[in-house]
């Protein structure tokens, strides 16, 4: 018996391990590139520069139009998301019958499981010609369309995380609202929604961070055009959207311009890092308190 133990705890020790060095190696080979990659471009040039064109005979390497691209869709997908998240989780939580909670779960839950090519082309070729009806100027290739659609994507993530954080929140807090003669709706936002509020934080930043992280979505959808602008309508390349671009195997490795693909790959992850540390430190509080 004692072998068996032993023998697990091994097992156990190298699943870990095996996370551990997987995850160093890529952030070793990440950097590495990167370095190279800034031995020939100059960091200022790289954040302040307003274009960019590494595939053109004219090279710019400025990163600021994948960040806008980045910074709209994501944002989009976030205003829809957040509030229609919150008020499925609390609906669920607090209004929902059983029954009706074992219908609807269900259904979330397969709306995370869809491939993110399906809701792509979904935008591309159904979202995108609905939105034209009701905006001419719309244009084939944007950033609305992907957002919105990408704001249905994450919704499962932000509904059932803060379901979660309101569901664990206790009796005693809801009890008090009422003995004060609060109402239900009352009593939901202003005392349980407000002693969840760290848990639905950490999801909506969970959230931020996948949103920010999608690719085929809006590769697809949002168009390939480095455009530094904010206007949705306008059609945008993300930072994973570029990394697609240059993937597909055109761009010689080695090159300068296959180096691109680390450098905007090491924003990206530096970015993600910084929200899921804040979402671990929230979740970590909302833990303990």
């Amino acid at each position: 018996m004692r072998k068996a133990e032993l023998g697990l705890q091994f097992v156990f020790f190298l699943c870990a391990l095996i996370s551990i060095v997987t995850t160093i190696g890529i952030v070793v080979i990440l950097f590495k590139e990167t370095i190279m990659f800034f031995k020939d471009v100059s960091l200022w040039d790289f954040l302040t520069d307003s274009e960019w064109t590494p595939l053109f005979t004219n090279k710019h390497f400025g990163i600021q139009p994948l960040v806008a691209g980045t910074f709209v869709t994501s944002a989009i997908a976030l205003l829809f998301a957040i509030p229609m998240g919150l008020l499925i989780a609390v609906y669920l939580s607090e209004y929902a019958s059983d029954r009706t909670r074992r219908i609807l779960k269900p259904i979330l839950e397969i709306l995370a499981g869809i491939p993110t090519v399906v809701y792509g082309y979904f935008a591309l070729l159904f979202v995108t010609p609905w939105l034209q009806k009701f905006i001419p100027d719309l244009a084939g290739f944007n950033a609305l369309s992907p957002g919105l659609v990408l704001g249905v994507m994450i919704l499962p993530l932000i509904s059932s995380l803060s379901e979660d954080a309101i569901y664990s929140v206790p009796s005693s807090l809801k009890e008090a609202g009422y003995a004060l003669g609060a109402t239900k709706l009352r009593v939901c936002f202003n005392v349980v929604v407000l002693a969840a509020m760290p848990g639905i934080i950490a999801a909506c930043i969970l959230a931020m961070s996948r949103a920010i992280g999608e690719t085929m979505l809006v590769a697809i959808a949002a168009g390939q055009m480095p455009n530094l602008t904010l206007n949705p309508l306008e059609g945008m390349e993300t930072i994973t959207a570029y990394i697609v671009q240059v993937s597909l195997g055109d761009t010689p490795t080695g090159t300068l311009e296959y180096r691109t693909i680390f450098a905007v790959g090491t924003v990206l992850f530096l970015a993600t890092l910084f929200l899921n540390t804040i979402s671990y430190q929230i979740r970590k509080r909302f833990i303990q308190y």
